[in-house]
């Protein structure tokens, strides 16, 4: 992966990933690999009508991962029409699109994700100019199906990221500004 912004959204997804699957008890490792590996082929095979995520879903069958990661990578992409059955599957959808918007809202911060609310978020999805490539469907759609409230998921969202904002990039110490 050549690129930092993706390779940082990666990140950003493990984590909201890890902080979900804590929360719930579920396999930590698992809902981790899972963020971290769904947009694998983003970059290499970006046509949706052809390459991603069907390249990673097969490498993914050839190296034995586990059905529910497929899955979960499978039912994020929407166009694929594949249901989000399992919880790690709609933890994954609920947190992709959000976890990129989060951070583009960080990133225009003079303080950075440091006391982010879930209502400066609601606000900058209102502006469909700002991150204009995050469907804000989703967004919502996402916690729907989590079965969570919007606000507390957003909250729970900039939570998790916050606790390593140094490494995605989302902080503005004295050091980093």
């Amino acid at each position: 992966m050549q690129s930092e912004s993706l390779r940082k959204h990666l990140l950003g997804v493990e984590v909201a990933m890890r902080a979900y699957a804590r929360k719930w008890d579920e396999d930590e490792q698992l809902y981790a690999v899972a963020g971290l590996l769904h947009d694998l082929d983003y970059e290499r095979y970006p046509d949706l009508g052809t390459g991603h995520p069907r390249k990673a879903l097969e490498l993914f069958e050839q190296q034995g991962y586990p059905q529910e990661l497929i899955d979960a990578v499978a039912g994020h992409a929407t166009f694929l029409g594949v249901p989000r059955e399992t919880r790690m599957a709609r933890t994954l959808y609920a947190v992709d699109e959000l976890s990129g918007f989060v951070a583009a809202c960080a990133l225009v911060r003079p303080t950075g994700i440091e006391g982010m609310t879930p209502k400066s978020v609601k606000k900058k999805l209102k502006q469909p100019s700002f991150a204009a490539g995050v469907n804000r469907d989703e967004v919502r759609q996402g916690a729907e199906e989590l079965g969570v409230d919007f606000d507390e998921h957003v909250a729970f969202v900039i939570g998790a990221m916050e606790e390593r904002a140094d490494e995605l990039g989302l902080s503005r110490s004295p050091a980093s500004a």
